[in-house]
């Protein structure tokens, strides 16, 4: 995306991969801070702030339409001060603005485009995604830039702008600040609950898919968490045995879709139709961690070894493209890439969404032998047209996307041979096509480390250790521990940070990053027994309890209080979402160690949390599934059992 005509901008010096991808931009960009607050109040002009992340589709798009644009950036600089920030390394910014946005919109997504006053940091107006040229309905970026440029500049339409300004910001303190009351004395904290959950998802559900609610359709481990739970707490009712059925029906359907990496292993982010066929291509984290996590319960649940067969294909995909040499975890693959074998072009244009997963019927032909094209094609629905029937785009003409069509044994009756035959035959040809695969050009890697979702994937490796015994997992669960105590630590305060890039650390930890390392620390401590990993736990939950929990109400502030004074406000998150809200994970973090350490505050706290939580009038119980799950592991009161032994001996274990 290098453009010679023009210098690079502030974005240079940062280290955010999405940022970078923006520094050679003509936009006269600025990071966050001080230096774009003062050129926009000395220049008395708005600030646009664009907000998005490195592996975003539609980002890119703008990105080459708008801000690669010349002219457009002439626009922008001319009346606004434009800062760009990387949502995953701020999510805070992007909870408080994109919640604006929703206000005045009715939705919003990525990239984010909110304006606002120079004096205060409060929005006025914003929208996602605006094409170049008027289409699809929606006004011309350009145009929209000037209309907002000269209204500012006007007296009379300023006033407009700065009392619509006050009056979304009044929303947001409503709704995300530390002003909202959110007991409910009359709501009773028990099983309902999760029976009103349970209504809920029963009635989003698909019968003939799988998952909740119609497309595009994203997996919800959080739903499908508290499902499980629910099914355990329901054991002896129908309701409970349908709770599980949606849930393995859920697993099984996704995986069998385009939304797994039949070949590679792992989870493309959501799926944009309702069979989980065609998929949105970007790969993160947090979802392979979470779904890595889901399918090794259900594994453990059920016994079926599909489910395990599918989180250790996961596990081993991340291991192989997703973690750092000494430990580490990477945020995210791009959806997009450049097809074919194209290489050394660095122009982002002829990058295409899906390209390096997707494939032409001849393609396939000529990597697989004549006998076994006509088994894999037929196991994998490959069409000599293309497999994608609903393509309004026409991104995927003549383009299979790999789902399993049919089962192994219906290829073995098919083909007249024996299931385990079958089953030699797809692994050559998988190991085949994956290795033609490695050889086109890679999606962008978004190599920052979170500490949060590296705090997931710590989990689900440890869990995959427990089901397993293999010592990869836990091995690689405990260097992803020391890679974050030995460089994302201070050594002499304790301080937790956030990211992690070549060399650097910054921003100060946020209540997901400790909430979700802890649960990760609590899983390899319970995995290997090594106590070191519930200290370090212990001290982190002390440290949540000090800077994060609000005494008062019990839930959490999604920052410290010293976190960035230009925040417009203090925000709390309750409700879960892709990711669980720190308070969900946390509380039950907490009443785990105050079993193990016998601290009844760390308790205290966690039923704080929860209560919190779950009386909140705003918030339905089915937005905060996981919260469920913690309500329902302390409501079943388990009974704790010591087992005293040698740590290797396999009887112990």
């Amino acid at each position: 995306m290098s453009h010679p005509e023009t210098i690079p901008n502030r974005l240079i010096h940062e280290k955010s991969p999405y940022l970078l991808q923006h520094a050679d931009n003509p936009v006269d960009w600025y990071p966050w801070g001080e230096e774009a607050f003062e050129n926009a109040r000395k220049q008395d002009r708005p600030i646009l702030v664009s907000i998005g992340y490195s592996t975003c589709h539609w980002c890119h798009v703008m990105a080459h339409e708008s801000f690669s644009d010349q002219g457009v950036a002439q626009i922008m600089n001319q009346y606004f001060t434009c800062i760009k920030i990387d949502r995953e390394e701020r999510p805070d910014l992007d909870q408080i603005y994109i919640t604006a946005v929703s206000a005045m919109t009715g939705s919003a997504g990525w990239p984010l485009n909110v304006f606002l006053t120079p004096a205060d940091l409060k929005p006025f107006f914003g929208g996602t995604y605006f094409p170049k040229i008027p289409r699809f309905g929606v006004m011309a970026w350009p145009d929209l830039l000037v209309r907002i440029g000269k209204a500012w500049k006007d007296k009379e339409q300023r006033v407009k702008i700065i009392g619509s300004a006050e009056t979304v910001t009044r929303m947001l303190r409503s709704h995300l600040s530390e002003n909202r009351s959110t007991a409910s004395p009359e709501k009773k904290l028990d099983s309902s609950l999760m029976d009103e959950a349970f209504h809920v998802f029963q009635k989003s559900y698909d019968p003939d898919q799988g998952g909740f609610g119609q497309a595009p359709k994203f997996p919800s481990p959080s739903i499908l968490n508290f499902m499980l739970s629910y099914a355990h707490w329901k054991k002896d009712h129908p309701s409970g045995q349908h709770a599980g059925n949606m849930v393995f029906h859920t697993l099984r359907s996704m995986a069998r879709g385009g939304i797994y990496d039949q070949l590679g292993g792992g989870f493309h982010r959501y799926s944009v139709d309702a069979a989980w066929h065609v998929p949105h291509f970007e790969k993160m984290l947090y979802d392979n961690a979470q779904l890595a996590s889901t399918y090794l319960l259900a594994y453990q649940i059920s016994g079926d070894r599909v489910y395990l067969d599918v989180a250790e294909d996961t596990l081993k995909y991340v291991l192989r493209e997703m973690t750092h040499p000494e430990g580490g975890f990477f945020s995210a693959q791009d959806a997009d890439s450049l097809p074919g074998t194209q290489t050394g072009s660095s122009s982002e244009h002829h990058k295409e969404e899906g390209a390096f997963y997707v494939w032409k019927y001849e393609e396939i032909q000529t990597i697989l032998s004549q006998e076994v094209f006509p088994i894999f094609g037929y196991l994998y629905g490959l069409e000599p047209g293309g497999n994608v029937v609903s393509d309004p785009s026409g991104e995927f003409r003549n383009k299979n996307i790999l789902y399993a069509r049919h089962t192994i044994g219906e290829a073995a009756t098919h083909f007249q041979q024996s299931e385990s035959e079958i089953v030699r035959i797809i692994a050559d040809a998988k190991s085949d096509l994956l290795k033609h695969r490695s050889g086109r050009p890679h999606p962008h890697l978004d190599d920052k480390i979170i500490v949060s979702w590296n705090g997931l994937m710590i989990s689900a490796l440890a869990r995959a250790y427990q089901a397993t015994g293999k010592p990869v997992y836990l091995d690689a669960a405990g260097k992803a521990a020391e890679f974050i105590h030995t460089r994302l630590v201070d050594g002499q305060t304790g301080q937790l940070y956030r990211i992690w890039r070549q060399g650097e650390r910054k921003i100060p930890g946020m209540a997901s990053d400790y909430s979700f390392l802890i649960q990760g620390l609590i899983d390899l401590y319970e995995s290997g027994f090594d106590f070191r990993w519930l200290e370090w736990a212990k001290n982190l939950a002390s440290g949540l309890i000090e800077h994060f929990l609000d005494s008062q109400k019990g839930n959490l502030f999604m920052t410290r209080a010293d976190h960035d004074h230009n925040l417009l406000l203090r925000i709390k998150e309750e409700g879960d979402n892709v990711l669980p809200a720190a308070g969900s994970v946390a509380s039950l973090a907490l009443w785990k160690l105050s079993i193990y350490t016998g601290n009844d505050d760390f308790q205290s706290k966690a039923r704080k949390m929860m209560t919190s939580a779950l009386s909140n009038p705003d918030l339905h119980p089915a937005s905060a599934p996981q919260m469920l799950v913690t309500m329902g592991a302390i409501l079943i009161h388990p009974v704790q059992i010591a087992i005293a032994g040698e740590k290797r001996d396999p009887f112990f274990r």
